[in-house]
């Protein structure tokens, strides 16, 4: 029998006049990792509805294991053994990683009550648990989980129905290095076993670590297929936004000047043995880098006041502000873009118009009233601003793009004259072409005189975007280092506590 699995024959897709995938065909061999890349709205998300059932194709054709189907019904895919891990997790937080497995499909002990065999829940779930090389039970709360062991039990679901072709959405955007590291070698354990894996990630190295062949799209139709060598971040890049890799980032500040931010012998409630100072200066953007648990995000969370600052001075263009709250730090123009913008940056169920003006209600007030129109005037111009993809400005924040909410978290400050702006993890989950729009704005905003301090986990992006980089190591400043200085291994052996410098 042949080692393919699964073909998709010429598939197109429109929506009216709209073509969202067009005449695209792609193979799957038993056991191989495909990875597939694009941006937003290259058709990935169309053509992975066709594969589960969700959606019919316009036209063309699938056949898998060696069955032709004009079309897949969701009922079928299952059977054939297609399932999905998606980017948003699916799990019952109250019930236990078992019963979260076959949730639905619980083995019944029989008699009056056919009651669910807890014991037989048990005996299936912990050799799944065991071929992803888990180190929970099976009786354990998913509620006491990580994210990453979270993932696990996703993919667990998926092998509980003997999945053949294991599809990953963007598995990793919210897991830590380490989590990230554990996940990637299940991956390896999986197709070492059989399982056939589509990978869809906007983080590229781990694409090009994974996978045995990448399938590039663009504006719905398949732009290239790299194998060997042609795996590598930069020809991604390339076929995926017609332009190089170096295009994504931007120059270097033309002349930074004074100090607009400056923290001196700051402590936070994450590390209050330790003391940071560092200063942002005006026209440059500042790269905050360090491992999970350095004290970066604890360090932004403090600057905004959303913990306590247990002590040190925070000065804004000279003049010491007193921030015990995220109220104050607005007020003295210092403003966070968070990590999690689901989370903490956007209300989803809100339109567009509406997260823009909530932190500034009060501009908009006319005897007490909020002025609609006033406030569509001001989303239309930072949508168009910030070229936020949305017909209207009435459209909910969870209808758009991870990179067009970001947007929006950032139109909502951009809207009230920021002199700081800390961006926590600013392209996470975003895909490329956002991500390079994103760094461009920054750049223009530091141009423009906005103290930009840019925390990340990207070494990528921190070398790629910074002018300098602070790097931290257990709550303190590890080394400050300029642009001619920055490279990966400068970086990382001072966020392992190795070599500390203090240049400027």
């Amino acid at each position: 029998m042949s080692d393919l699995l699964l073909t998709l024959n010429r598939i197109s897709k429109t929506y009216g006049s709209v073509t969202v995938v067009d005449d695209v065909s792609i193979r799957i061999n038993t056991g191989e990792v495909v990875g597939l890349v694009g941006e937003n709205g290259a058709g990935k998300s169309t053509l992975m509805k066709i594969l589960g059932g969700v959606v019919a194709p316009t036209a063309g054709s699938i056949d898998f294991d060696g069955e032709a189907h004009p079309r897949l019904t969701v009922a079928a895919s299952n059977r054939a053994g297609i399932a999905f891990v998606h980017q948003e997790l699916n799990l019952f937080d109250n019930l236990s990683v078992a019963a979260n497995v076959f949730i639905g499909r619980e083995p019944r002990k029989g008699g009056l009550l056919n009651l669910v065999d807890e014991a037989e829940l048990v005996r299936r779930t912990a050799p799944l648990l065991a071929q992803l090389g888990a180190d929970f039970s099976p009786d354990a709360r998913v509620a006491d989980l990580s994210l990453a062991e979270r993932q696990l039990v996703e993919i667990a679901k998926a092998l509980s129905v003997n999945a053949r072709l294991l599809i990953l959405d963007e598995p990793t955007s919210s897991l830590t290095a380490t989590e990230t590291e554990r996940l990637l070698v299940t991956v390896d354990r999986l197709r070492s076993e059989g399982v056939s894996i589509i990978l869809i990630s906007h983080r590229l190295g781990e694409v090009e670590r994974l996978a045995d062949r990448v399938v590039v799209l663009r504006d719905g139709r398949l732009v290239a297929e790299l194998v060997g060598t042609d795996i590598a971040a930069p020809t991604m890049i390339r076929h995926m936004i017609g332009r190089d890799l170096k295009a994504l980032y931007v120059p270097p500040a033309a002349a930074p000047g004074n100090p607009i931010l400056e923290l001196v012998d700051i402590r936070t409630v994450g590390r209050p043995d330790r003391t940071v100072s560092l200063d942002v200066r005006r026209g440059e953007i500042l790269g905050l880098a360090g491992l999970i648990g350095s004290g970066r995000t604890e360090l932004a969370r403090a600057l905004f006041g959303l913990d306590p600052l247990l002590g040190g001075t925070i000065r804004i263009n000279g003049e010491a502000v007193a921030i015990d709250s995220p109220r104050a730090a607005i007020a003295a123009g210092l403003y966070l873009v968070p990590e999690d913008r689901k989370l903490s940056g956007l209300i989803l169920e809100f339109p567009i118009r509406d997260n823009i003006a909530l932190p500034s209600l009060r501009r908009f007030a006319r005897l007490w009233m909020v002025d609609e129109d006033a406030v569509d005037v001001e989303a239309v111009r930072q949508r168009d601003g910030l070229d936020i993809r949305a017909g209207s400005v009435r459209m909910p924040c969870g209808s758009l793009s991870g990179g067009n909410q970001q947007k929006v978290v950032l139109a909502k400050w951009l809207s009230m004259a920021p002199r700081v702006l800390i961006f926590d993890e600013p392209t996470r989950g975003v895909d490329v072409g956002a991500k390079s729009e994103i760094y461009h704005r920054m750049r223009d905003l530091a141009d423009a005189g906005v103290g930009i301090l840019m925390i990340s986990s990207d070494m990528e992006e921190v070398i790629g975007v910074s002018d300098r980089v602070a790097v931290m190591h257990e709550g303190a400043i590890a080394g400050i280092l300029g642009r001619e200085e920055l490279s990966e291994h400068a970086v990382l052996t001072r966020a392992v506590g190795r070599e500390p410098v203090h240049s400027e």
